[in-house]
């Protein structure tokens, strides 16, 4: 089963990933990444794994695991 995979080290807290889920599975986590950024946070549970967030991610912060 396919799962996402969030990178915290890149994350930037643009959320353009949070605005393109259609489930509402990704939200902002209230904690700050290594850069200093509030990073975001997945629902593993309402994730269905369609790949929106990985295609917007402009950092590469999001992975797709098989």
């Amino acid at each position: 089963m396919e799962k996402i995979k969030l990178n915290t080290k890149r994350c930037k807290g643009c959320y353009l990933c949070v605005s393109v889920c259609p489930v509402k599975a990704l939200s902002p986590s209230g904690e700050l990444g290594e850069q200093g950024y509030e990073t975001v946070k997945v629902d593993e549970e309402k994730c269905i794994t369609c790949g929106s967030c990985y295609r917007m991610c402009p950092d590469y912060a999001i992975e797709i695991l098989k």
